[in-house]
């Protein structure tokens, strides 16, 4: 495909009175972060970091940040290996007592997730703090594991402040990542509390963790449903959720979600997708709809995200499509707002039927509806495996969406199009 990866619009409501959709946020959710070394983005491989007048040759004040860049490696080694080994003494003693109640919370968030890797390796060369003498800023490029050992790991880039100190420089700060692409993850800014199954690792704050068995249940039921879902064949080795209260659904990942929104999944590398739920408002049976839609983002989605809006109903349709289960259509819970659409005049489009961002609820709601219902008529109509073929040589592959049918249903997709928006308008009624 052409078009660039897009942030697609919010999911289907759930029954109004709950206010509830989802989002699938890919790239691009979270606030570009105002750094001394240049513009940051997150990739699979390794960061890379625009530098303003860098010199190819070292030069004395080149040669001075490199040896100082040495030093302060060691001491991201030392604090690594500390956090590994459960020893907070350890991980606090690289940095000054200033830092040490925010370092307290990381570490302990850290360990509550099982972290089981943890990788720390400079991005370019410190920088010095204008203003503040001795102090330098580095930008660090860790790299994390929770709960499975010699997973992919997922990067994030932090920036670090520094304060020289001979052999043994010390931290004064580590700064949340805010990054452009995902934004600052919950273990940077929250207590967690944490709970993990075979499939899954759910986590939310300390005054939500009454929550934790409740949705450890639920979201290990809904990760056998989204593992059917895993185009490539491998979902992946835990899927993880973090349940927001009400101040960390405006803080994590970047926040500023529109007020309806009920979760989301955010590609973060290394093959994951962190699941949010928002939990003001999220009944019980939402809940497990809402778990089944997003963990099939998670097992479906490529790492980088997917190519923009003209797929935008292949993606969130095949997730609601496991979202609604087995159900009949006439007991889908969006069929009636799907049925106001298309008697209110919808073109009959499969592309652009995402909803804008300040859609009204019955809008949103109808646009997922309408996902699903093509969805489900081709998997009616061939079965679910050729289903996927077609989603992964669209969405992974790249191809267009007529080779794909091509390749997926030995069909034309204009006539497939057709079929799917006949059985929308014959199910609407």
């Amino acid at each position: 495909m052409t078009d660039e990866v897009q942030q697609p619009a919010p999911r289907r409501l759930w029954p109004l009175w709950t206010v509830l959709v989802v989002v699938v946020l890919l790239l691009g959710c979270g606030l570009p972060a105002a750094l001394v070394v240049g513009v940051i983005r997150e990739t699979g491989a390794r960061p890379t970091v625009s530098r303003v007048g860098a010199s190819a040759a070292d030069d004395p004040a080149t040669a001075v940040a490199r040896g100082l860049s040495d030093r302060i490696t060691a001491q991201l080694h030392r604090q690594s290996a500390a956090l590994l080994g459960g020893d907070r003494a350890g991980f606090l003693a690289i940095a000054d007592p200033v830092a040490h109640n925010d370092l307290r919370r990381r570490f302990a968030a850290l360990r509550e997730l099982k972290v089981t890797g943890w990788r720390a390796e400079p991005s370019g060369l410190p920088v010095p703090i204008i203003g503040k003498p001795g102090e330098w800023r580095l930008l660090v490029r860790f790299q994390y594991c929770f709960v499975t050992p010699n997973c992919r790991p997922s990067p994030v880039l932090i920036g670090t402040r520094w304060r020289e100190n001979g052999d043994q420089p010390r931290m004064v700060a580590m700064e949340e990542s805010k990054s452009v692409e995902t934004g600052t993850r919950p273990w940077e800014i929250s207590e967690l509390a944490v709970a993990v199954g075979a499939r899954t690792m759910v986590a939310t704050t300390p005054a939500l963790r009454g929550k934790l068995p409740g949705l450890l249940a639920q979201a290990e039921a809904a990760a056998k449903v989204a593992d059917g879902y895993a185009v490539t064949g491998s979902p992946p080795d835990r899927y993880r959720i973090f349940y927001a209260g009400r101040t960390e659904w405006q803080r994590w990942y970047g926040g500023e979600r529109p007020e309806w929104t009920g979760g989301y999944a955010v590609t973060v590398g290394g093959g994951h997708h962190e699941v949010v739920l928002n939990a003001e408002g999220l009944t019980n049976s939402g809940t497990d709809d809402l778990l089944r839609h997003e963990l099939t983002h998670a097992a479906s989605l490529p790492e980088r995200g997917y190519p923009g809006k003209l797929t935008w109903w292949l993606v969130e349709g095949l997730a609601e499509f496991a979202g609604a289960g087995d159900q009949a259509v006439d007991r889908y819970e969006g069929i009636a707002d799907v049925r106001k659409m298309v008697r209110g005049g919808w073109d009959g489009k499969l592309e652009g039927v995402n909803p804008a961002d300040d859609a009204p609820a019955e809008r949103v709601a109808a646009s997922y509806g309408i996902g699903y219902l093509a969805v489900r008529h081709l998997v009616d109509r061939y079965g679910p495996l050729r289903l996927l073929t077609f989603f992964k040589t669209v969405v992974h592959d790249g191809r267009t969406i007529d080779a794909a049918s091509e390749k997926a249903f030995g069909e034309q997709w204009s006539t497939l199009h057709d079929e799917c928006v006949a059985y929308v308008r014959a199910a609407a009624g």
